[in-house]
């Protein structure tokens, strides 16, 4: 059975940081690039960020470059998000996803609000 769960969530205040960790399972993780999305509110999920299995490759949508950082720790079947420097529009609910897979996470909701 597939599972990614989101944790990391929360009320975060603008210039603060959080870190989001996915836990997967069910699936042959090291050998998977992993991503993180975001949906804001009355918006389109978009791509935040990308990690390649094995050379830890990373890619970023251009709003989180230089703020955010995706690694991912393949003993422990783990992806993390560090958010930096965050900012209201930042706002959404963050999911982990095995994109070439087709799996997804059931979200976590990041709030940045003073």
């Amino acid at each position: 059975q597939v599972r990614l769960v989101e944790s990391g969530g929360g009320l975060v205040q603008p210039g603060g940081s959080l870190r989001l960790s996915c836990a997967a399972s069910g699936f042959a993780f090291g050998t998977t690039a992993m991503s993180w999305y975001r949906q804001a509110p009355g918006k389109e999920r978009e791509f935040v960020a990308r990690i390649s299995p094995t050379t830890g490759t990373t890619s970023y949508t251009e709003s989180v470059k230089g703020r955010f950082a995706i690694s991912r720790d393949n003993v422990l079947n783990t992806v993390y998000l560090q958010m930096n420097s965050v900012k209201v529009e930042d706002t959404a609910v963050y999911y982990c996803a095995a994109i070439n897979k087709g799996y997804w996470g059931q979200g976590t909701r990041v709030t940045v609000s003073s």
